[in-house]
């Protein structure tokens, strides 16, 4: 019955969400809280909600303030010297227009977010490459490199995960730092020959003198909240954040509210403009917070109920004896290619606690399911994703046709995330 009544559950919750007939919010939040209803459990679901919330809520006050402290840091220009320095530095040689490329994406990826990431890193690149005559493919594909790549603590898949399964980001993360590192060096590896063979292609290599010199234009609201006198500073200090949050010494909701103080303190010391500050990155802020938090419901109606342990059962006893080790190991391997058939809320608070449950029963570390997602999952996957937001916005960024991006770049994202896969089962980390 409880077995039933929660794959019935979570089959409504993926075709509501994937369907756009209900919002995550209110799917996430409705349909569990009526499945607790017609099985019986009453105002029972009240408690289970509220453990779900407090299991939750240390990764939403987290991602609130590191939306806040990583906003702060760019309206005051942290990163506008690294920026200028790297457009400076690429020059009109293709393969150092498109390593410089990936740099930049990495760089502005800090604040975990796609969209931001593109925004930036695309206007800035993109008259380079159209003056030179680089494909245009190329610098989708790089963007779509270092930003999934790029996983880290405070971005939408990691937390995602901590809120569905209740363990802590640097738990989560920390053993994949090796593994992140493989990747990244994969990145720059396919970025220099991305390049290099354009070079070849346009006759562009060392020597050549062509009049394209990228510029980046400020608004007049931009420069005014600019801090230029304080880059070293507000590097110092996001350094400080990143290093004990990642080191796992200090909480990371802790970390990122003292750092979200002490930047607003330090470039925004007027109380007016503080509270500009805030209300400039609320609504992202808000946004997600509110989907961890009826994930919180979610999560918390599915295990207090006992309907995930059912699921679970029937589905080991389907299991070949032995067999059960490998379950992380195959969702690393495909993880990239679910982020095509799942959006972000539907894998990670239907579909992964289900494996993890299932993975559990059989003796595998319910953690090791979430780090095998994490590297495919909406990371590498998410750019090339017709079910996110920002996929779009790159191909239009960009301007070519969806198609045409991802014929190019899906090879180099799943050969990304099997090479993390096979650096993950190396290393012992699934």
């Amino acid at each position: 019955m409880l077995a039933t009544l929660g794959v019935i559950t979570i089959l409504c919750l993926l075709a509501a969400v994937m369907s756009k007939r209900l919002s995550p919010l209110v799917a996430l939040i409705a349909l569990p809280i009526i499945a607790a209803l017609l099985g019986g459990f009453g105002l029972q679901t009240s408690a289970f909600i509220i453990t779900g919330i407090k299991n939750v809520a240390p990764v939403v006050g987290m991602f609130v303030f590191a939306i806040l402290f990583f906003g702060i840091m760019t309206d005051a220009g942290m990163l506008d010297p690294i920026i200028d320095r790297i457009l400076r530095t690429v020059g009109t040689r293709p393969t150092r227009i498109v390593v410089g490329t990936a740099t930049l994406a990495l760089l502005v990826h800090l604040d975990g977010s796609g969209a931001v990431t593109f925004l930036v890193t695309v206007p800035a690149m993109l008259p380079l490459y159209t003056r030179l005559g680089i494909d245009k493919r190329i610098l989708a594909c790089v963007c779509a490199m270092a930003a999934g790549v790029n996983f880290l603590p405070w971005t939408g898949p990691v937390l995602r995960s901590s809120a569905a399964l209740h363990v802590p980001v640097a738990d989560l993360f920390q053993p994949l730092i090796p593994v992140q590192i493989v990747g990244l060096i994969f990145v720059f590896a396919c970025a220099w020959w991305l390049g290099r063979r354009e070079e070849k292609r346009l006759g562009l290599g060392a020597g050549s003198t062509v009049d394209a010199v990228p510029q980046r234009v400020l608004s007049e609201d931009d420069l005014k909240l600019r801090r230029p006198r304080l880059f070293w500073l507000n590097l110092i200090l996001t350094v400080l954040v990143m290093v004990v949050m990642i080191a796992g010494w200090v909480d990371p909701v802790v970390m990122f509210m003292l750092g979200t103080v002490v930047a607003l303190c330090i470039n925004y010391p007027n109380v007016d403009a503080q509270r500009a500050r805030i209300d400039a990155h609320a609504k992202t802020a808000l946004t997600m917070a509110s989907i961890l938090l009826a994930a919180g419901v979610f999560t918390g109606i599915m295990q207090g109920t006992g309907m995930l342990k059912a699921i679970a059962e029937v589905a080991v006893a389907q299991i070949p004896a032995g067999h059960g080790k490998l379950i992380p190991a195959v969702v690393g391997f495909i993880s990239m290619p679910l982020s095509m058939l799942f959006d972000p809320d539907s894998y990670y608070f239907g579909v992964m606690p289900v494996i993890a449950e299932v993975g559990k029963a059989l003796g595998v570390d319910p953690l090791q399911v979430a780090q095998a997602s994490l590297l495919g999952v909406h990371t590498t996957g998410f750019p090339v994703s017709p079910l996110t937001p920002a996929t779009f916005l790159l191909v239009g960024l960009c301007k070519i046709e969806l198609a045409d991006h991802q014929r190019f770049t899906i090879p180099f994202l799943f050969a990304a995330s099997v090479l993390m896969t096979l650096t993950a089962l190396l290393l012992g980390v699934i």
